[in-house]
């Protein structure tokens, strides 16, 4: 097998997480026209007098050109908010807060060492008390780069070991990988929360109605309710696994980051064993901030799931990335 370079690589990862990401407002647009075309031939049919075949179209393009301004202003002003609050969200999901340098001088050396062999900005450290192993690197600027580290993974891994770990995260924060997947984590949530919206208000709507009119109007909100929902569905379901190829491909590189940056690939390979053991933080219940761990939390206990051609793990099997650490 031909030999490909870690810059080549990055260089080819980048390209197709942008496309990737290029996809999201693509899909936004386009689930947008499929709710106004059901809309639309439900509309049309229910009306005897209209045509349906001079009317559906025309119809369906009138009724896009009015709410896309709407859904499109929408969605910017979501991500703008997710995107900029994204660290207070995160911390507050996980539960973390700042480590103190007075009494875990070990750690802050270790990062310290590495930035400086890298020449990059010292990011912010935070710790999650708990006794599990895991860690994650967050942020969209220098300003809010962050590396977090579980007390677990603190206390049981060796200075070699630990390196390791945070080498392969700020490997993300230098690939700017943490920048693109909370993107990416805010688009999923965005039609995760569109889903549920319309589903809760499916069953909220109005049944018991009477009269031939009331029955009509009554059961044209509860088809079209019931679309926006299987069209909202429809992009979590493929925003998700968009999500899950960007954060897949981007593992490996950051192992192989980690490799390069320490020259200690087994210290990673041996640390990522120890994490596979015990990785699960338990105040971290969001599935959108579990993919940001080394180790997604839960993993294991989705393997069924995941092993569906690779199609719903937000990681690669863990035993293939020390596989590959284990060939450096």
């Amino acid at each position: 097998m031909k030999y490909i370079g870690i810059q080549t690589q990055k260089q080819r990862n980048n390209i197709r997480s942008l496309l990737l990401l290029f996809l999201f407002p693509c899909l936004v647009v386009g689930l947008t026209y499929l709710f106004c075309l059901l809309g639309a031939y439900y509309f049309i049919s229910s009306q005897e007098s209209l045509s349906y075949e001079m009317n559906v179209a025309a119809f369906s393009n009138g009724m896009f050109t009015q709410i896309a301004p709407y859904v499109l202003g929408g969605t910017a002003l979501w991500f703008l908010f997710a995107y900029f609050y994204n660290t207070r969200i995160i911390c507050q999901a996980t539960g973390s807060h700042p480590l103190e340098r007075k009494g875990n001088k070990r750690v802050y050396n270790l990062v310290e060492n590495l930035c400086m062999s890298q020449g990059m900005k010292m990011p912010q450290i935070n710790v999650i008390n708990d006794s599990s192993l895991n860690a994650f690197a967050s942020g969209i600027n220098d300003r809010t780069y962050t590396v977090t580290l579980s007390t677990g993974i603190i206390e049981k891994l060796n200075d070699d070991e630990l390196e390791g770990v945070i080498a392969h995260e700020l490997s993300h924060i230098r690939n700017r990988d943490v920048r693109l997947l909370i993107v990416s984590i805010v688009f999923v949530g965005i039609f995760a929360m569109l889903a549920q919206i319309c589903f809760r208000m499916l069953l909220h709507a109005p049944r018991n109605v009477s009269g031939k009119q009331n029955k009509n109007n009554g059961g044209g909100v509860i088809l079209l309710l019931l679309l926006a929902v299987v069209v909202a569905a429809i992009g979590y379901f493929f925003s998700t696994l968009m999500r899950f190829a960007i954060s897949r491909k981007r593992e490996y590189l950051a192992d192989a980051g980690a490799a390069e940056m320490t020259k200690k690939p087994y210290a990673l390979a041996t640390a990522l064993r120890k994490i596979a053991a015990d990785p699960d933080i338990e105040a971290v219940t969001r599935e959108d901030v579990a993919q940001l761990f080394i180790e997604h939390p839960g993993h294991q206990a989705k393997s069924k799931l995941s092993g569906l051609s690779g199609l719903f793990a937000t990681h690669p099997p863990i035993r293939k990335r020390i596989e590959v650490l284990e060939q450096f």
